[in-house]
């Protein structure tokens, strides 16, 4: 049996047991699963709520009567009593990244119970550091987000209620109050839209009132019209879901998006979705499957960065669509003092962040938190030194350093693993003209590309605000280019009118980056 669990047999019926014996039709016995925490050496173990995957005789997860599940686990708050048929059974226990996993099997018996006790240990307590999670991309029941906030540990948890032409409160009245604290330091806020179609999609959170998406077609309206409803609301955030959909460059000269997904629902927690869907494709023979999605996700997001667009990452899991828990793919903001909903979103827009489905990663940059900006006088040593923690439950590939969209120290093996106290130790980066840096970790866990990723830190040089580099901006170009083809040749699209009005935007976006290309180097 695994370390750290404990399992005894059981021969007493109990009432519900009996029951589930008499009125089924095949043998049937009882598992009782106890999970509990332990901070650190000669604490007291304590209830945690989690997140289970329960797989039975047939191979397929088990999904219990009366607790939340989706695709292949449920979450409970740490006590479980199943009526289960006779057979092998083996679960997997989460409860975030901040914990330990366990693993394990067990046999159910006709007649009998089993029990499981699970004690899983404190990987890092982020909260007490002023570190808060959030999951931007959440499908599922407004009823449960209580329990799933308390299963994955997370703090903040908007929920997708409105998606396209599916609208959770076309028959229902919105509650009155659409921002919960559900628990001191938990949120969650029941009205969010997504508007996903050819283009791709955009998370509008926050929301007072719902988008009216119902009329809309693959290309019309523009997804830039719901852009501006939304930018037009106080409180309203908007969120570029994945950095590969088609209209990309229309949202990010718009000025209107906040942050961009870049732990996005691709990446699962068992697999990729190894495609770009309907979005521009990548080259995949120098970006292969499985995990050539995930860097061509980030290499993006490096060339906007590279185009002197400062745009925070973001992260979502798309739970209850996609098959991901909830707070898979996460993003932590520091927060000064006590979390609010309110500063924690101030937080992202700072930078003062990092995204994960996986590792904790806190870097600091001469002290600093990500989001920073530093500034150098002409002729000065443009220096930064970065003091880095790094911890997990699962073994890392490779630490990388990447500047200005090259990787400029890269760890592996050996090098890449932490010391006893989390730390892992990276160059001073130089600088000779404006740019960013950002620390990434990447796992060793090759069926899915699972890793964490600071937000970008940056250097003013002589006054630069950032050296705009030309290659990134011609990129783009071309991206809006062949978007504009493909619209004019769109069978959506049945006449010149409509052409014309799917195109302007990219027209807009076009001239957004010949601005910056006069100005690039």
């Amino acid at each position: 049996m695994p370390e750290r669990l404990r399992g005894a047999v059981i021969v007493l019926l109990s009432p519900a047991l009996l029951c589930a014996v008499l009125a089924c039709g095949q043998p049937t016995g009882e598992w009782k699963l106890s999970v509990s925490l332990r901070g650190g050496e000669g604490t007291k173990a304590s209830p945690l709520p989690c997140r289970v995957h329960l797989t039975g005789p047939d191979g397929k997860p088990v999904r219990p009567p009366a607790l939340p599940f989706f695709h292949d686990h449920f979450v409970c708050d740490g006590v479980v009593s199943l009526a289960l048929p006779a057979g092998a059974y083996s679960y997997t226990i989460e409860g975030g990244p901040e914990v330990t996993r366990a693993k394990g099997a067990f046999e159910v018996a006709p007649g009998r119970a089993t029990t499981t006790e699970a004690v899983l240990e404190r990987i890092r307590d982020l909260g007490a550091e002023g570190w808060y999670s959030g999951d931007l991309h959440i499908h599922r029941d407004p009823g449960e987000t209580a329990l799933h906030v308390r299963a994955e540990a997370l703090s903040i948890a908007p929920l997708l209620t409105v998606w396209n032409q599916n609208n959770r409160w076309a028959s229902r009245p919105l509650p009155d109050r659409l921002l919960v604290e559900l628990s001191p330091g938990a949120f969650t806020h029941v009205l969010g839209c997504e508007d996903e179609r050819q283009g791709g999609a955009l998370l509008y959170l926050g929301l007072s009132k719902a988008l009216d998406l119902r009329g809309d077609g693959p290309e019309l309206p523009p997804s830039s019209k719901h852009l501006m409803e939304a930018a037009s609301e106080p409180g309203a955030w908007i969120d570029i879901e994945k950095p590969f959909w088609w209209d990309v460059p229309v949202w990010i000269a718009s000025g209107k998006a906040r942050s961009i997904g870049i732990a996005n629902n691709h990446m699962c927690r068992s697999r990729m979705y190894e495609n770009e869907a309907w979005g521009r494709p990548r080259d995949e023979k120098r970006l292969p499957a499985p995990r050539g999605n995930g860097f061509y996700t980030q290499e993006l997001y490096y060339r906007i960065l590279n185009c002197g667009i400062r745009l925070p990452p973001s992260a979502g899991s798309a739970s209850g669509v996609l098959p991901n828990p909830v707070g898979y793919n996460r993003v932590y903001v520091h927060v000064e003092g006590q979390l609010r909903w309110d500063a924690w979103w101030g937080g992202l827009g700072a930078g003062r962040s990092f995204v994960t489905n996986g590792p904790l990663l806190l870097v600091r940059a001469d002290g600093k938190l990500p989001g920073e900006v530093f500034r150098f006088e002409a002729g000065a040593a443009a220096t930064v030194s970065l003091e880095a923690h790094l911890w997990g439950a699962d073994p890392i590939e490779a630490v990388e350093v990447i500047r200005d969209g090259e990787v400029v120290e890269r760890l592996e093996g050996e090098s890449a693993k932490p010391d006893a106290a989390g730390r892992v130790p990276l160059k001073p980066v130089r600088f000779e003209r404006s740019g960013w840096l950002l620390v990434r970790a990447i796992a060793q866990v090759p069926e899915t590309f699972r890793f964490a990723s600071t937000a970008p830190f940056y250097v003013e040089v002589a006054g630069d605000r950032s050296t705009v580099h030309r290659k990134d901006v011609d990129f783009f170009l071309d991206w809006i280019d062949e978007r504009i083809r493909r619209l004019e040749a769109s069978p959506h699209l049945k006449s010149d009118e409509d052409r014309k009005t799917a195109v302007e935007p990219q027209r807009a976006a076009r001239r957004f980056f010949e601005g910056l290309r006069e100005r690039s180097r």
